[in-house]
């Protein structure tokens, strides 16, 4: 009983050691400068940010986008009808992208995109044309836009640094 006392507290104890070891870790990384975004009609790119302190560890980064659609109505008599109601598109993610790291554990982000997908088509009177009896009119995409994108760096699981952007805001955005 007294063994197994001793085994469970030395068991605790490398469990806190390893736990604070990492933490330490992910705490001297540090931002040398932010990633930007660029915004391009139905998608995002964002690129360019720096950071040391990184040691071995991968690092990896997700960029999620959402936006809208935009559609058109044609009337029965088949004129069009522009400016509706836009409709949310679908969002869209890179998925996670390794961040090349030097060997000096610095990382810069490479150029990652994600784009919005259009969603199903909606009818007319979610878009807002016809009135909201009309069954008749004609739906069509016209554009999609990416209007709000979120990139968020990651190392070994645990979330590091988080950046939202908006469309005509700074490039830079603002942290999570």
């Amino acid at each position: 009983m007294k063994y197994l006392k001793q085994f469970f507290v030395a068991i605790v104890a490398a469990v806190a050691a390893v736990a604070l070891g990492t933490s330490t870790a992910f705490a001297a990384v540090t931002v040398k400068s932010p990633p930007t975004i660029v915004f391009n009609e139905a998608s995002a790119t964002v690129s360019g940010g720096n950071f040391s302190g990184l040691g071995n560890i991968p690092l990896y980064g997700t960029l999620t986008v959402t936006g809208v659609a935009n559609y058109t109505c044609y009337n029965p008599q088949g004129h069009p009808s522009p400016g509706q109601n836009p409709v949310q598109a679908g969002s869209g993610t890179s998925g996670p992208v390794l961040l090349p790291t030097s060997k000096n554990g610095r990382a810069t982000v490479p150029d990652i995109t994600a784009s919005v997908t259009a969603p199903p088509t909606p009818t007319a009177q979610q878009v807002g044309c016809g009135g909201t009896g009309s069954t008749q009119w004609t739906v069509v995409l016209t554009s999609l836009t990416a209007t709000a994108a979120q990139f968020v760096v990651t190392q070994s699981g645990a979330t590091l640094f988080c950046w939202n952007y908006t469309l005509g805001g700074p490039n830079t955005g603002t942290t999570c």
